[in-house]
């Protein structure tokens, strides 16, 4: 028989060794690229876990503080809050998310007060507020989208006020950023960014998130059941290249993908799309699943979380919200394989 040549090239050479590997390495994910959302709840010393997103919990804003602490110890600086508010707060006009001093805005202000090198992103929907569940306000059994953008772009002010560094506007009414970078101009605020949650999908993946806020769409008479009439189809990536060019022209900062590992097409499409930073969500039942998985014993949550966050940052994403991001910290101090 005889004998085959040999390959003039071969790509093992470059994976023969850890060092070798490392220093080879494509991509790179930092503890710096990572922003921490946190689940708020009013009182003292209070903690309540999330059930299905083991690990997490809803935290009063004096733990809050404690664990942005921990976190900027490890080079996470960047934290994304969500209010959970007493049921008795909400309504269906969404009043609570004006208040100066809700829930949320109190936050804000303890954080930059406590922390000032701390970067405070807030949600800028009314589903926390809403006793309905809905990021807009709702009449007659449909999502209002202008007069939705008014309250928006008053409570971008308000979290401008209290000393937000970026608001990031979850609802996809259509013409919100242009509104809100207009209304936080005109309050003096033109240093507050904008995280466009550009393409936000309809998704199943929302599930444990909603149950941590209380927030999924009530069942009732003239209220959607779900949020399809203003999320995108979870079947559509040319759709969102339409809204990253309206969010660029309105004057997005950076633009969000979410949830990030069913969409890394869509990641990777926006990256080649604009020079604008591309933020993805790494949601709630993506983090379950991981979770899960490694509770039964069906895969090494370290190993599985990193490939997961790493594939996120692969795909374009320069800025990565995820629930492990003060895990993933500890693990690059300590050398990620």
């Amino acid at each position: 028989m005889p004998e085959l040549p040999r390959p003039w090239s071969r790509p093992r050479r470059l994976r023969r060794t850890a060092v070798i590997r490392r220093m080879v390495r494509e991509t790179r994910l930092t503890p710096d690229s990572l922003v921490l959302p946190l689940f708020l709840i009013d009182g003292d010393n209070r903690s309540q876990p999330v059930g299905a997103m083991p690990g997490q919990a809803r935290l009063s804003i004096d733990l809050v503080l404690a664990r942005c602490h921990e976190a900027l110890q490890c080079g996470v600086g960047a934290f994304a809050l969500f209010p959970a508010l007493d049921p008795a707060l909400k309504t269906p006009d969404a009043g609570e998310a004006l208040n100066p001093a809700n829930l949320l805005c109190r936050a804000v202000r303890a954080i930059k007060a406590a922390i000032p090198e701390a970067c405070v992103i807030t949600d800028i929907a009314l589903d926390p507020y809403s006793s309905l569940g809905h990021d807009g306000l709702v009449r007659n059994g449909s999502i209002l989208n202008d007069e939705t953008v008014d309250v928006l772009s008053q409570m971008a002010v308000l979290h401008a006020e209290a000393g937000a560094d970026i608001v990031a506007p979850s609802d996809m009414m259509d013409g919100r950023v242009a509104a809100i970078r207009a209304a936080l101009d005109s309050a003096d605020a033109t240093d507050v960014a904008i995280i466009s949650y550009t393409a936000k999908y309809a998704s199943a993946f929302y599930g444990p998130f909603r149950d941590a806020l209380d927030s999924a769409p009530v069942a009732a008479e003239d209220v959607p059941g779900d949020k399809k009439t203003y999320q995108m189809d979870t079947a559509n990536a040319r759709e969102a290249s339409i809204e990253a060019m309206l969010d660029e022209d309105e004057g997005a900062d950076i633009l969000m993908v979410k949830p990030a590992l069913p969409y890394l097409d869509v990641i990777n499409r926006l990256r080649r799309a604009t020079e604008l930073p591309i933020a993805a969500y790494q949601v709630s039942g993506e983090y379950a699943m991981v979770k899960a998985a490694a509770a039964n014993g069906w895969l090494d949550e370290r190993a599985g979380m990193n490939e997961a966050l790493v594939g996120i940052a692969r795909a374009g994403a320069d800025v990565i919200f995820t629930y492990a991001a003060l895990d993933y910290a500890r693990w690059w101090r300590e050398n990620l394989p």
